[in-house]
């Protein structure tokens, strides 16, 4: 098993960190002062959390998980669709990597041919004037269908798609692109990524059932992302935003 090496995980102007076990390293940046830009990455999560406080399963050396943190000025306003800039980020550099059928699940999954490849939870906190950010990401590096069963859900895994896995080389090349897609939010916000992640939404043009945040299922058809980047559905009584909800099915219009 190749072993988390902070000497081989080369993201210029970022500190680079390794953990062979922590909670969460979301929870690890968030305690600590944003002082600049801060990668930490874990072999092993004690408490690994998905978006709604859902644990993300994190067996020592099966995945990838780590986080960025980082200071940002966008308005606080704007902070919403960090998680959409990110999976923007990923999705392209997993496809570079030869998952070429990565995609998008609104609003913070990865996933490949309806299977789920991985997920991010973005956290943030006021810091004098700024927003301290940190993203936190997770993928599946080696097939597991015994977690398959348990969860009863389809899973993907990297080791599908990559022959010569380097976990080092993965996570430096996805921070990369993660740390320039979030250069490019600073400068010109959700619009610098709205585009592409219509290109790879995994929806796109099918029917949804969508639970609120108030327990309420919706349906309608994907329909790209608002402004404010909400999901955009084509519902019985027109063009509705759904801004905070989870994606529970997904067919053929």
């Amino acid at each position: 098993m190749d072993r988390l090496d902070p000497a081989a995980i080369v993201v210029p102007g970022v500190q680079v960190r390794v953990l062979g076990r922590c909670t969460s390293t979301n929870s690890v940046l968030l305690k600590g002062p944003c002082t600049g830009p801060v990668l930490l990455a874990a072999e092993e999560q004690t408490a690994g959390r998905g978006r709604r406080g859902r644990r993300w399963h994190s067996a020592p050396g099966a995945g990838i998980t780590f986080s960025l943190s980082r200071s940002l000025q966008r308005p606080v306003r704007e902070v919403a669709g960090l998680s959409l800039v990110a999976g923007v980020a990923l999705a392209r550099a997993l496809r570079a990597l030869g998952v070429a059928q990565a995609a998008l699940k609104w609003p913070n999954d990865l996933v490949v041919n309806g299977a789920k490849l991985g997920g991010i939870l973005v956290e943030t906190r006021s810091q004098r004037g700024a927003t301290h950010a940190v993203i936190g990401v997770g993928l599946n590096c080696r097939h597991d269908a015994g977690l398959e069963l348990r969860l009863r859900r389809r899973l993907g895994a990297l080791d599908q798609f990559i022959e010569e896995m380097d976990r080092n080389e993965i996570i430096a090349r996805i921070a990369r692109s993660l740390v320039a897609a979030l250069d490019e939010f600073e400068t010109k916000g959700l619009d610098s990524a709205r585009r592409d992640w219509e290109a790879m939404d995994a929806h796109a043009g099918q029917r949804l059932r969508v639970r609120l945040a108030d327990g309420r299922v919706i349906s309608g058809v994907a329909s790209g992302l608002a402004d404010d980047g909400g999901l955009r559905l084509l519902t019985r009584d027109g063009l509705r935003a759904v801004r905070n909800g989870r994606v529970l099915s997904a067919r053929p219009a």
